[in-house]
């Protein structure tokens, strides 16, 4: 196949046409470039001289020129004889409107097109249909770096279905993580404690495993995205297992610390909790399915100290590396509490990641995954576009493997497929964006000062935490995180009144970190002062 083409008029904007000439050359063919700006008279004595098969056409300036000049076109074309030939065009929406009218084009493209669906139209081959696309996180990954991961589920299962063919038709999200409602995560085996008037609160209602199957089967098209589903609050094995069987569960996530009485999302005591879920991480290690431990970011949920919240992320990992984990998903969630500046949230960040890649060996790796955090999207939409870009341009600092989108109206209403659809969009041209070339941002003096001071702080917690009670691995000792807790080494203000926990520490945003503050003066307590106060009270009581 033959091809030329260039813009036209006084039209300079070349970078359109010329990707789409690479891509022509990507598939073999002979292409003949014009260049910007050409007459309608060099176009087609360059057609009488070249005989293509395809002419392709570009000009993105004002619709009113476009339309008199794409005029003058048609009857140049008629006069030459060279309607035969088949023509494309490349342009804005409007001009591409004009375009249409004119009825020339075999072909019109605005820009927004993506590769699969150019290829589809030059080549007949629709790459969808005939790629083989990857069915597990690792190869997925390997494939396609970073993928993108978002939430979904409605409060009604048949639009929960339909949505998820939608999304998956998209072909821009690579997983989809089904959000179960708050009866299918507690009481999905015991129907007969399940209350018909919470159905669908918090996410889809999901009742048999069928139910699982239908959503799965729907997602079976596009670009096949992986789909996953969050573990319970209780009957975790048995959860896992349907989970597998219906849906393939791209991985598990599961907390350590959390979905028992600390957080009332099951009647679960804290140490039951801890040993279930080690369980839980176990059985996944087991089968080599990838694990995430949702835990660091629940303590900064509840606005505990940022060297709390550093200190679970490492301590996370590492009970997951000791259940035999071999890929480990480690979430980094930004903008938690909703106040923490971007230096500190990058300094966060990147304290979180050398604690918990200093893990790494022969079979213990970890993948980098980056989200927003939800409570700090505003209302309102608009500021709520900027904020989710905001926020994911600067998580990209961690180069990571899996971009956990959050969609942009989430902080209004749930997200439905479009909404989703669009947020994907947005973070995907971010990720173009950034592979350009961007500065380093984590070299900022500021973010490397707090970053190893909050490292220095963590690990002081840690080995007090350690030297509780003598044991082989205190870090995943279920009886020594149980006494962290009771104690108030483990701390977050929002869990006071709660009588599994101490719920005494203060904390305050300055200059963009949560510190640990003296409720009395309102100044930070920095860590060897605050475990030192607790191990005081504790010796003294004993």
């Amino acid at each position: 196949m033959k091809i030329i083409g260039g813009a036209i008029g006084k039209d300079i904007h070349i970078a359109g046409i010329l990707n789409f000439f690479a891509m022509v050359k990507s598939l073999g063919w002979d292409t003949c470039y014009l260049g910007p700006a050409n007459s309608i008279s060099t176009l087609i004595s360059n057609i009488k001289k070249i005989n293509p098969d395809i002419i392709a056409i570009s000009y993105r300036l004002s619709p009113e020129t476009a339309e008199e000049l794409l005029l003058q076109l048609k009857a140049a074309i008629e006069k030459a004889g060279f309607t035969n030939k088949k023509y494309i065009f490349g342009g804005t929406p409007s001009t591409a409107e004009i375009a249409e009218k004119t009825g020339i084009f075999d072909k019109i493209f605005t820009g927004g097109e993506s590769k699969e669906e150019i290829i589809k139209y030059l080549t007949g081959k629709d790459l969808k249909t005939t790629r083989k696309f990857p069915d597990n996180l690792i190869d997925r990954i390997k494939w396609k770096r970073p993928i993108l991961r978002h939430h979904f589920g409605l409060p009604s299962l048949e639009q929960t279905i339909s949505g998820a063919k939608e999304i998956a038709e998209a072909g821009i999200l690579d997983v989809i993580s089904i959000g179960p409602d708050q009866d299918a995560q507690e009481y999905f085996f015991h129907p007969e404690l399940q209350i018909s008037e919470r159905k669908g609160d918090g996410g889809v209602p999901i009742r048999t495993p069928e139910d699982l199957k239908r959503i799965y089967k729907a997602s079976r098209c596009g670009n096949y995205p992986l789909v996953r589903c969050y573990s319970g609050t209780n009957d975790l094995i048995k959860m896992a297992e349907m989970y597998i069987e219906t849906i393939n569960n791209a991985w598990c996530a599961v907390p350590l610390m959390w979905y028992n009485v600390l957080d009332k999302r099951s009647k679960r005591l804290l140490k039951d909790s801890i040993t279930e879920n080690q369980k839980l991480m176990k059985w996944h290690a087991e089968r080599g399915i990838p694990v995430e431990v949702n835990e660091s970011h629940h303590w900064s949920l509840r606005r505990a100290p940022d060297v709390i919240a550093v200190a679970m992320a490492y301590i996370a990992a590492c009970n997951a590396r000791q259940m035999g984990v071999k890929n480990y998903v480690s979430q980094y969630m930004f903008n938690t509490p909703g106040e923490t500046s971007p230096k500190m949230d990058l300094a966060k960040m990147l304290a979180k990641i050398e604690l918990i890649e200093a893990l790494h060996d022969d079979n213990f790796k970890s993948f980098r995954q980056v989200r927003s955090g939800l409570l700090s999207f505003p209302p309102d939409l608009d500021m709520a576009r900027g904020q989710l870009v905001s926020s994911i341009y600067l998580a990209m600092n961690l180069d990571p493997d899996i971009v956990h989108v959050v969609g942009y109206c989430e902080g209004s209403y749930i997200a439905k497929p479009k909404d989703i659809i669009e947020s994907c969009k947005m973070v995907q041209q971010i990720i173009r964006n950034y592979k350009m070339g961007v500065p380093d941002m984590s070299l900022d003096p500021d973010v490397q000062a707090r970053k190893d001071k909050l490292k220095e702080e963590a690990f002081l917690l840690i080995d007090v935490i350690k030297s509780l009670e003598i044991s082989k691995d205190p870090l995943t000792d279920p009886i020594i995180l149980c006494k962290a807790v009771e104690i108030g080494l483990l701390d977050a203000p929002d869990l006071k009144g709660n009588k599994y926990a101490k719920g005494e520490v203060c904390t305050k945003m300055i200059n963009g970190a949560c510190y640990a503050i003296n409720p009395k003066t309102k100044e930070p307590i920095y860590e060897k002062e605050r475990v030192n106060c607790i191990k005081e009270v504790v010796i003294g009581n004993e």
